[in-house]
């Protein structure tokens, strides 16, 4: 028995099996036992942490002294470098959307490309609006709008929904303000202005092969009505939501933020592109400017993400709330309904990070580039890879990203890549963590339900977009990253 245990502890095969079996208890946890995500990482860290022979101290600390320890830095390191982020990201999102900055990019997007280009409409609402809105509470926000696109055009829910779902998707898996991109730049050490250029470069080759041209071909093929009772009344103004007629924007619930007249769509695009700029501004300054240079220091303060996003919050407060009738305590209670389910996100994200220290500690991270070397495997695919096991087996793509974040940060450390490399390998975790969307997934149900879809007519349509959208945007950091390296 002693000498089993010593040589899953001390011997790189011993590792390597002791990191299969505890991600084995971890997707069991999440799978068969129906344990949130959040105590099932914490459980399986403090299990592996244990299995692996390393101190009580080095693990929880002493009674003394805590703030050493595995499972205090692995939460607060991270959490410390998102929470405001997500926190903020949040509050943007829920501001725009209560001003009915969806309806009034949808109206302008389709009057733009016309009945045959509304689908390819649908796709840039999702892309936009999906920058700085959770991926669920955009099809939420959405779907009510792809319901009268689709019934305007007479053709199958479908071809409207995929183009806009790809759009959602692709910015909730590549760009930050959304947990899992940021999470991997705490993780893996990467500038968040590297990951916003590099999501954009992955991921828009992947939505236009999944949204636009997947979603045009299917959406042809898979017929789907739309429901009497989907479609909201529209008035006879020029608005899509008969919320205006009463003075409101957005009629998803909640308080509206109110005003006489609804926002121009170069208003909530500038908004939208404030903290985009601000972030790339640090990122280029740092690497063209002098390190002593004034206006990088500048650049640095106001392209600090947390900073870059307060602002923009600020602006969005005032444009689209005080200067259209809304008072502080309206604008304070969107705040506070937004922010009630990132809470659990940041705790998921903090588990997951927790459990990326401990599989570091025990030196699991060196087993794998050993074994990986000796394969010859790429750190990109290997991370890929690993990202798709998890999300296919569980479901998150939130667990996916955080989980492999942390088996391959060692990995990642030990080489000396750039930031361009290291953004590329990020792309790649979060390329695999939306592949194959199925029944394990809960925002496969929300599509089934919100489109009127079967199980079957699901996994025909969104569960292979998500697969497109990840193998695409994954070969192009695959290349880049071979480029680059």
């Amino acid at each position: 028995m002693g000498a089993t245990v010593d040589w899953l502890r001390t011997t790189t095969p011993g590792l390597l099996v002791l990191c299969g079996l505890a991600i084995a208890v971890l997707l069991i946890a999440i799978i068969k036992v129906k344990l949130e995500p959040f105590v099932a990482l914490l459980l399986t860290g403090l299990l592996l942490a244990l299995a692996a022979g390393l101190p009580v101290a080095q693990i929880v600390g002493t009674p003394l002294k805590a703030g050493e320890s595995l499972l205090e830095t692995g939460f607060g390191g991270i959490l410390g470098h998102i929470a405001v982020i997500i926190g903020l990201g949040t509050v943007l999102g829920a501001i725009l959307e209560r001003s009915g900055g969806a309806d009034v990019l949808t109206d302008k997007l389709l009057k733009s490309f016309g009945e045959k280009g509304a689908p390819v409409a649908m796709g840039l609402l999702g892309l936009i609006f999906g920058i700085p809105v959770f991926f669920d509470i955009g099809i939420f926000v959405l779907a009510p709008l792809v319901y009268v696109a689709a019934k305007r055009g007479g053709r199958s829910l479908v071809l409207y929904a995929m183009p806009m779902l790809a759009g959602l998707s692709m910015t909730h898996a590549f760009l930050p303000p959304h947990p899992g991109p940021v999470a991997l730049g705490g993780l893996l050490g990467v500038s968040l202005g590297w990951l916003i250029l590099m999501g954009f470069v992955c991921g828009i080759p992947g939505f236009l092969a999944a949204g636009i041209a997947w979603g045009t071909w299917i959406g042809k093929r898979v017929q789907v009505e739309v429901p009497a009772e989907f479609v909201p009344l529209e008035p006879e103004g020029n608005g899509l939501n008969k919320a205006h007629d009463n003075g409101e924007i957005g009629g998803t619930g909640g308080i509206a933020v109110v005003t006489k007249s609804p926002p121009s769509v170069a208003l909530i695009g500038s908004i939208i592109a404030i903290p985009l700029v601000l972030i790339l501004g640090a990122t280029f300054g740092y690497q063209l400017l002098d390190k002593d240079s004034a206006l990088l220091q500048v650049l640095t303060f106001f392209g600090t993400p947390a900073v870059a996003l307060l602002i923009t919050v600020l602006v969005a407060f005032y444009l689209l709330g005080i200067r259209r009738g809304s008072t502080v305590q309206e604008l304070s209670t969107i705040t506070a309904e937004s922010l009630k389910p990132v809470g659990m996100v940041l705790l998921v994200v903090g588990a997951g990070a927790f459990f990326g220290k401990v599989i570091s500690a025990t030196g699991i991270g060196t087993a794998l580039a050993d074994t990986m070397s000796a394969a010859g495997l790429p750190v990109i695919v290997l991370s890929y890879l690993i990202s798709c096991g998890l999300r296919i087996a569980q479901g998150s793509a939130t667990v996916a990203i955080v989980t492999t974040g942390g088996i391959v940060a060692p990995l990642v450390a030990e080489q000396g890549y750039s930031q361009m490399s290291i953004a590329l390998i990020a792309m790649a975790i979060a390329a695999g963590s939306i592949i194959a969307s199925h029944v394990n997934d809960g925002g496969f149900w929300i599509i089934a339900k919100y489109f009127n879809m079967t199980v079957k007519q699901t996994l025909q349509t969104w569960t292979v977009l998500e697969t497109i959208l990840s193998v695409v945007s994954f070969a192009v950091a695959a290349v880049l990253f071979g480029v680059v390296s």
